[in-house]
C-alpha cells in the first residue's frame, strides 16, 4: 500500500487530508513567546484573528525529523509499503531537509527492509504543493503505481503555477519577501505585486493596483497558461477574507472555459505569519514551456 506524505504547509482542507489519509508533520511557530504546532494547537482563523495585535511577526520552524519518522512508523504499522513525501520548497524552509533525514535515519536502522521512501523537492509553497500532492493522490486512486507516482512528481513539478498577491505588505517585508522600499510604494500606490515561483523561491511577476484588477490579471493568465490535460481542478486560497476567493471563483467560472472543481482552502498558520492579511492565491499546472 502506498501512504502519501507532507508536511502542513500544504494547507489542504481537513476533509481532503482525511479523504486520502495524507500524513501531515506539523510545522512549529512561535507567537509571543509560545509555541504551536501549526494545524493542532491552532487553527487558521485562530491565528488571523490574533494577527493585527502582534506586536512581533511569529517565527516559524521546520518539522522535526521525527515527526517524519512517526508518519512513516504508524503507516507500517497499518500495513503501508511505500511512502511518498512531497514538500514544501527547499529554498524556503528546512522541511524537506528534515523529511531526507527521517528517510536515511529509517534505512540506517532498517537495513534489510523492503520499505520504499522517496521525498519530492515540490518547489511550490502552501497550495502549490498542496496541488501535487491532491493531484498525487487523485492519481493513487486511479490506480498509479509508486514508481508512477514518483516519476510524475519529479516530472511535472516545476508545472504547478503559483499567483500570489496580499493586501498588507507589511509581512512580506518584516519577513524578508519584498523590500522596504516596495513596500512603502505598494502601500502608497495601492499596488498589489503579484508573485509566483522562480528559482525555489517567491518572486513579484507582475504589479496592478487595486483588487479588481489583481483578479482579471488571475482570470486572464490562468486562461491562457492551465494545462486542460492535467488540470482538472484548481485550487484558490486565502488568508483570512473568503469572500475574495469566491469572487475569484466566479470569474473563473464566468470569464474562462475550465469546467472542473475550483476548491477554496485558507492558508496555515505557517504561510500566514509571511502573507498576511488579505492573501489570495492561485494554483493548477500550467502548460510546458510557459
Amino acid at each position: 500500500m502506498i501512504k502519501i506524505m507532507a508536511d502542513s504547509t500544504c494547507d489542504l482542507s481537513q476533509e481532503i487530508v482525511e479523504r486520502y489519509n495524507i500524513g501531515l508533520a506539523p510545522l512549529n511557530i512561535e507567537i509571543e513567546g509560545v509555541n504551536y504546532r501549526d494545524k493542532v494547537d491552532i487553527t487558521s482563523d485562530q491565528f488571523f484573528e490574533r494577527l493585527p495585535e502582534m506586536k512581533v511577526l511569529p517565527k516559524t520552524g521546520a518539522p522535526s525529523p521525527e515527526a517524519y519518522s512517526a508518519i512513516i512508523e504508524e503507516g507500517i504499522a497499518e500495513g503501508y509499503t511505500e511512502f511518498l513525501c512531497i514538500c514544501m520548497s527547499s529554498g524556503t524552509s528546512a522541511s524537506y531537509q528534515a523529511a531526507e533525514i527521517a528517510r536515511d535515519s529509517f534505512y540506517d536502522n532498517h537495513e534489510e527492509t523492503e520499505v520504499k521512501i522517496h521525498v519530492v523537492d515540490s518547489l511550490s509553497m502552501s497550495h502549490g504543493s498542496g496541488w501535487l500532492i491532491l493531484k498525487s493522490a487523485q492519481l493513487l486512486e486511479e490506480g498509479y503505481t509508486f514508481e508512477e507516482l514518483v516519476t510524475f512528481s519529479e516530472t511535472h513539478k516545476k508545472r504547478v503555477k503559483h499567483f500570489l498577491c496580499v493586501d498588507d505588505l507589511h509581512n512580506l517585508t518584516k519577513s524578508g519577501r519584498i523590500s522596504n522600499v516596495g513596500a512603502f510604494i505598494g502601500s502608497l500606490l495601492r499596488v498589489k505585486p503579484i508573485m509566483s515561483m522562480k528559482d525555489t523561491k517567491g518572486a513579484i511577476i507582475a504589479k496592478v493596483r487595486g483588487t479588481k484588477k489583481a483578479l482579471k490579471y488571475y482570470a486572464e493568465e490562468f486562461q491562457k497558461r492551465y494545462d486542460p490535460e492535467w488540470t482538472n481542478f484548481i485550487i484558490i486560497g486565502y488568508s483570512n477574507d473568503q469572500s475574495i476567493a469566491n469572487e475569484l471563483k466566479e470569474r473563473i467560472e464566468l470569464q474562462t472555459d475550465f469546467s472542473g472543481n475550483i476548491y477554496i482552502m485558507q492558508m496555515g498558520v505557517a504561510v500566514g505569519t509571511h502573507v498576511g492579511l488579505g492573501g489570495l492565491s492561485l494554483f493548477f499546472m500550467e502548460k510546458e514551456n510557459m
